[in-house]
C-alpha cells in the first residue's frame, strides 16, 4: 500500500492546495494501490498532527511499503522530528519519495540529499521566525498597538503614529469608573481582593466582559497601562530591572504603558512581577488611574505576595524568612506523627502555585540554630540599639532622588539638542546646562546629609547591654525578648539550598 501525505498550514492565494498536491502525487503511484492521508491548517514544525500520526501508526502496522509527498517540507521542518520519522521508514523497509525534488532513500547520496534539504527548511522556518520576533519588539518599542485582547477599562480606536497607521486605547468611561472603584479600594487600609470581589457582588456592580474573580483582580492591579505615568513610576520600574524605552522627562504623569515581554514572541504570557524579563513602554493612550494610587496598590500587591499571611507567627522567633531563589516568604508547616512532630519550612510559591523549584523542607530548629550562631557572631561587642519608627528620612532620600533623576533627564535632553543648535541656542544651552549642574550639586549634598539622618535612626542607644549577653542566655530569656532583639537586628533572612547542603544567608541593619 502506498501512502500520500498532503499538508496545508493556512490557505493562502500563493501556497499549493492539498488537492493539488495529492495531483501530483498519483503520478508517483505508478498505478499501485494508495491511501491518501491529509492534514489541513497544521504546522509542519511538530508532529502534532492527526492524520499524520495516523500514517505512522499504519507504518509501524507493516500496512504502507511507500510514502509520497508533493516536497519535503510537507511532512517535516523539523531535523529531529524528520530523523526519528527516517528511522521508522528504515525499520519497517518503507520507501520516502518527494515529487518535486526527487529523492531516492535506497541511496547513501540520496539520504545525505535528503538530510540537506532538511536543514534548509529548518534555517527557513527559524528565520522567519526571527524576522516576525525583530518586527513585534520594533513596533513594540515605538508604542504601536500590538493586537490581543483588550484591557477592561477601553476600548480601541484608529490611531495615526509617525505617519503609521495603528490603533491606541481610549476610555471606555462606564469601565474605567469601575477600574478607579477596584484601585481605590484596595489602596485602602485591611482591603483585600478577596474583600473588593464581595463588595463588587454586594453592590451589584456588574463587569461588562465576563465577570469578577480574584485573578482577574489581582490583574487589573498589577497592569501598567492603566496608570497616568510620571517619573515615580519611571523610578519603580528601573530600580526593579525592567527595560524602559522612553527617557524619564517622557514619564509625565498623562499617558499609560504597555508592558512586554522580552523573551519570545507576541503570543508569549508575560509575567507583570518578572521584573527583569519586561520591557517597559509609554503608551499613546491616557492613563485613568493616578500614580499615587497606583504604586500604593502595586507595591501592596508586591508586599501581600511576599507576605501571604499578616499573622504574627508565634511557632517561632525568626522573621521575614525567604525563598532564596524567588524571595517569597517562606511557609511554616507542622505535621504530627504517631511519635513525633515535625515542624520545618517550605517555599510559599513552591507551595502554591508550582512555580519555584523550592527549597524542600527545613526543619525549624536547624534554622533557629544557625541564625542564632550567625547572629552572634557578627553583633559579637556591639551595643543593642534602638531603631527609630520615624519613616520620614526616608520619604526625603526618595524625594531627592527623584529631583535628582529629573535633572539628570534634563541635561541629557539638553545634551541631545547640541548637534542641532546655533551660536545663539548653545548660549543658552550652555547656561541652562550650567544651572542645572549646580542643582545636582546642591541636591546630592541634600542627599548625603539626608543620608546620614537617616542612617541615625538605628543609633539611639536603648541600654548599654550588650548583645553577647542576649546570646549567650539566648534559651533563658522570653519569646517576645527574642522576637524583639531579632525583628531590631535582622532585616531579611534567606534560605535555600545548594547540592544538599542547607544555605542560610541573614541580611542585618548592621
Amino acid at each position: 500500500m502506498v501512502a500520500i501525505y498532503a499538508r496545508q498550514s493556512v490557505d493562502k492565494a500563493d501556497s499549493i492546495s492539498i488537492e493539488s498536491q495529492i495531483e501530483y502525487c498519483l503520478h508517483e503511484t505508478r498505478g499501485e494501490e494508495y491511501r491518501v492521508y491529509q492534514d489541513r491548517g497544521f504546522s509542519g514544525k511538530n508532529t502534532e498532527r492527526p492524520q499524520f500520526q495516523r500514517m505512522m501508526d499504519d507504518i509501524s502496522n507493516n500496512e504502507i511499503s511507500r510514502v509520497i509527498v508533493y516536497k519535503l517540507d510537507r511532512i517535516s521542518r523539523s531535523i529531529l522530528d524528520f530523523s526519528k520519522m527516517m528511522e521508522v521508514f528504515t525499520r519497517h523497509k518503507v520507501e520516502f519519495v518527494s515529487t518535486t525534488e526527487k529523492f531516492d532513500t535506497s541511496t547513501p547520496m540520496g539520504r545525505a540529499m535528503l538530510n540537506i534539504c532538511i536543514v534548509f527548511a529548518q534555517l527557513e522556518r527559524e528565520t522567519i521566525q526571527m524576522r516576525v520576533e525583530d518586527a513585534y519588539a520594533s513596533r513594540s518599542m515605538k508604542g504601536y498597538y500590538m493586537g490581543g485582547r483588550i484591557p477592561y477599562g477601553f476600548m480601541k480606536e484608529t490611531a495615526v503614529i509617525d505617519g503609521i497607521k495603528t490603533a491606541k486605547y481610549t476610555a471606555k468611561e462606564d469601565e474605567a469608573e469601575q477600574i478607579r472603584l477596584i484601585y481605590s479600594l484596595y489602596s485602602r487600609q485591611g482591603w483585600t481582593v478577596s474583600n473588593i470581589v464581595r463588595y463588587l457582588d454586594t453592590n451589584n456592580i456588574r463587569k461588562t466582559r465576563g465577570g469578577w474573580n480574584s485573578a482577574r483582580i489581582t490583574e487589573l492591579l498589577k497592569n501598567p497601562v492603566y496608570v497616568r505615568a510620571d517619573i515615580d513610576v519611571y523610578n519603580f520600574f528601573k530600580v526593579r530591572g525592567t527595560e524602559i524605552i522612553n527617557e524619564p522627562c517622557d514619564f509625565a504623569g498623562i499617558r499609560g504603558c504597555y508592558l512586554y515581554s522580552i523573551k519570545g514572541s507576541s503570543r508569549t504570557r508575560k509575567d507583570m512581577s518578572d521584573y527583569g524579563n519586561l520591557r517597559l513602554v509609554i503608551a499613546p493612550h491616557e492613563g485613568i488611574v493616578d500614580s499615587e494610587t497606583w504604586l500604593k496598590c502595586r507595591l501592596k500587591a508586591e508586599n501581600n505576595r511576599s507576605i501571604p499571611n499578616g499573622k504574627r507567627a508565634s511557632h517561632s522567633w525568626l522573621i521575614r524568612l525567604k525563598c532564596i531563589k524567588c524571595g517569597y516568604a517562606l511557609r511554616f508547616v507542622r505535621w504530627i506523627g504517631k511519635s513525633k512532630t515535625n515542624e520545618y519550612y517550605v517555599c510559599s510559591r513552591r507551595s502554591l502555585t508550582n512555580k519555584c523549584e523550592g527549597i524542600g523542607a527545613v526543619r525549624q530548629a536547624l534554622l533557629e540554630d544557625n541564625v542564632l550562631e550567625i547572629m552572634a557572631r557578627h553583633y559579637s561587642g556591639l551595643e543593642l540599639k534602638k531603631r527609630e519608627e520615624s519613616e520620614q528620612p526616608d520619604k526625603i532620600v526618595q524625594g531627592i532622588k527623584q529631583r535628582i533623576t529629573q535633572k539628570e533627564a534634563e541635561i541629557k535632553s539638553l545634551l541631545s539638542k547640541v548637534s542641532q543648535a546655533n551660536e545663539t541656542l548653545m548660549k543658552y544651552m550652555n547656561e541652562e546646562i550650567e544651572r542645572l549642574d549646580m542643582e545636582l550639586k546642591e541636591l546630592s549634598k541634600s542627599l548625603s546629609e539626608a543620608r546620614s539622618q537617616r542612617g541615625k535612626k538605628s543609633a539611639l542607644p536603648a541600654a548599654s547591654c550588650e548583645l553577647g549577653h542576649y546570646f549567650k542566655r539566648w534559651e533563658r530569656i522570653s519569646f517576645e525578648d527574642k522576637r524583639a532583639v531579632a525583628e531590631l537586628l535582622i532585616e531579611r533572612i534567606y534560605v535555600g539550598k545548594l547540592d544538599g547542603e542547607t544555605i542560610i544567608e541573614p541580611v542585618f541593619y548592621l
